[in-house]
């Protein structure tokens, strides 16, 4: 199928990209989620503002008290870089085929919010800061409150997702995501996945967050696992008891690929796994 007709445009520069937004516009960086989406008829918007020609946002940085994900930074480099945490990495890595990796965009696929996306768990477990640009200037989100629900996320319509800031690993601290892909492996969108950060000391989990996609209406954290991991030893029975709340506050949805008990039973399978690899991980 092909999509409706729009209007096409390629600004130089963020300030022209901002001015071109509105309610009937889309941010188009990869193409990876949009465009199929806009074949289906999903999405009809009548102008695309392409930032793919916008100088300086394909980068991945140390910024000393972050590491900052540009733009148009692909999944590719984030799967490569050493900079980003292991769940991050490991996310971009499981992220589609070898051209959807190359083509897409690490932010692109935040902005997006899919239900079953990858890289949304792995910023939310590592609390990442979006960086929105507008007409208004800048503003930080949290991972927490940018994920809204489906394909929905707190940009304003005429705010572009310019950066990802990720807090840097510290000592005593670990991150892990894995995944049941839709074929059966660990490729294409997530039936259920999880990631995982754990910080330990002393012998003690001190902090922890886990994030879980495929599973519900949004990625979003399962706060009661990170609750019940703090001040747990990181044993195998700690962990399966503290993952047997991964769905208190989520509500599960079936779909194509299984019924809402089979991704209850999922989410509490890969949460374990996501938090004892990162605990492997320190």
């Amino acid at each position: 199928m092909y999509p409706r007709t729009f209007d096409y445009t390629a600004p130089s520069t963020l300030e022209e990209a901002v001015g071109a937004l509105g309610e009937d516009a889309k941010v188009i960086a990869g193409g990876m989620s949009l465009l199929p989406l806009m074949k289906m008829r999903l999405f009809s918007p009548e102008t695309l503002v392409d930032i793919a020609r916008i100088p300086g946002l394909d980068s991945i940085e140390d910024r000393g008290d972050h590491v900052s994900i540009g733009a148009m930074a692909r999944h590719s480099q984030t799967a490569a870089s050493g900079l980003v945490g292991a769940a991050l990495s490991t996310a971009a890595a499981l992220t589609g085929d070898v051209q959807v990796r190359n083509r897409g965009t690490t932010c692109g696929a935040m902005a997006h919010v899919d239900v079953a996306a990858d890289t949304p768990a792995a910023v939310l477990a590592l609390g990442g800061t979006m960086i929105a640009r507008g007409p208004d200037g800048e503003r930080e989100i949290g991972a927490g409150e940018f994920c809204v629900d489906t394909l929905t996320s707190a940009l304003a319509a005429d705010e572009i997702l310019t950066e990802i800031r990720m807090p840097k690993t510290g000592p005593g601290e670990g991150s892990a995501y894995d995944k049941l892909g839709r074929r059966g492996g660990r490729s294409d969108y997530a039936v259920a996945g999880a990631a995982a950060w754990v910080r330990k000391s002393n012998g003690v989990i001190e902090a922890a967050r886990v994030a879980l996609t495929g599973v519900g209406a949004k990625p979003s954290l399962a706060e009661g696992v990170g609750e019940a991991l703090v001040g747990a030893d990181g044993s195998d029975a700690a962990i399966k008891a503290a993952c047997e709340r991964a769905v208190d506050d989520i509500t599960l949805l079936e779909d194509l690929y299984g019924s809402e008990e089979y991704k209850g039973h999922l989410a509490k399978v890969y949460a374990a796994r996501a938090v004892k690899q990162a605990l492997a991980n320190i």
